[in-house]
């Protein structure tokens, strides 16, 4: 039996195309995607991040059909991929809805035309169709461009467009990929909040793929790395974010998280505080809250500065990567640590 809320599973799936060999690359073929496995749970935001290359878009493709796997398999909402003839792969992708970063509207089109392109492919009467379109205009913002064409509109509005477009045949998923690249990031906002609503008021499941982690942040509910055609890590993105367990996560979180101090940063903060031992914490709400770290320096009579790092919010959740500079006797010092260390993750610099 199918498990209802899982809408999306692949399972060992491996993806191979035919190369020419080459002195470099002997090999007559090239392994894109090597036995990925993973579920997208009915109703959440799940994020794919991955390097150019990683092999995000042919998984893309592989989930609405475009490509055929190699080996292993792809069900969406119960159903097997690869055992669908063309009738059953026009009816999947139906309910699969597709939003890319360079837009992909007919500039030959109207707004009102791109967002009914769906709906006259699929048959659906005029009458009906218009108030469809009406409805998606309205609910992207756009409803006084429905007559515009998309060469006088901004890339935010466009993007909306291609929301709109996606969301047309009514698609239990949305496939977003690199949708926000080509945006600047005020506009980034924008279509994240926008993505936001579709799925909190629609209850689309929505797959977002990028390579920023200021996307996954700002929208998902779980993320999965992956590296070169393997998933290296799968989890709740305040965990990622959290406690990154693989260094390409750890280099991703980079992006956005304030690292501890290294190289000429960290020689910076020793010449302003020379007599001052410096020492990186790592908070987790789940374990233990700042204020009963800073009372074991209080009680130790160690003077503490906070010199660096930041407080994240993810998913109405807190953590914080601070680098302290702590003042007061040796053996102070080292008690106070000794029983920080019990609490958080701390490491002198």
């Amino acid at each position: 039996m199918n498990d209802p809320t899982t809408l999306v599973e692949l399972r060992d799936v491996t993806k191979t195309f035919e190369v020419t060999p080459t002195r470099e690359n002997p090999a007559s073929t090239l392994t894109v995607l090597d036995r990925v496995s993973l579920e997208v749970r009915t109703g959440e935001i799940f994020g794919l991040i991955g390097y150019s290359g990683a092999g995000k878009s042919t998984l893309v493709r592989l989930i609405n059909a475009l490509t055929p796997l190699t080996s292993g398999s792809v069900t969406v909402d119960g159903v097997e991929v690869s055992t669908l003839k063309e009738r059953g792969l026009r009816e999947l992708r139906r309910d699969i809805g597709m939003i890319f970063q360079q837009f992909n509207l007919f500039n030959s089109r109207t707004v009102a035309g791109n967002v009914a392109y769906p709906l006259t492919i699929a048959g659906t009467p005029k009458s009906e169709r218009d108030a469809r379109v009406a409805e998606l205009l309205n609910f992207v913002g756009l409803a006084d461009k429905a007559h515009t064409y998309p060469d006088q509109l901004s890339g935010g509005q466009k993007q909306r467009v291609g929301i709109a477009r996606a969301l047309a045949t009514r698609p239990k998923l949305l496939l977003a990929d690199e949708a926000t690249s080509a945006l600047d990031p005020e506009t980034t906002q924008e279509v994240l909040a926008l993505l936001r609503r579709v799925n909190t008021e629609l209850g689309t499941t929505i797959v977002v793929i990028t390579h920023e982690m200021a996307v996954i942040r700002g929208i998902a509910h779980r993320v999965a790395v992956l590296d070169e055609g393997r998933i290296v890590e799968t989890g709740e993105v305040y965990d990622v974010f959290a406690k990154p367990q693989h260094p390409v996560t750890a280099r991703f979180v980079a992006t956005v998280i304030e690292p501890p101090p290294s190289g000429e940063t960290l020689a910076a903060l020793k010449t302003a505080h020379p007599n001052a031992t410096l020492v990186a914490l790592r908070f987790d709400e789940d374990r233990v809250n700042q204020a009963a770290v800073y009372r074991c320096f209080f009680e130790a009579g160690v003077a503490f500065e906070l010199v660096a790092g930041g407080i994240e919010a993810i998913q109405g959740r807190h953590f914080a990567q601070l680098t302290l500079a702590l003042d007061g006797p040796d053996a102070a010092v080292r008690d106070a640590l000794a029983q920080v260390s019990e609490l958080v993750k701390a490491e002198v610099l």
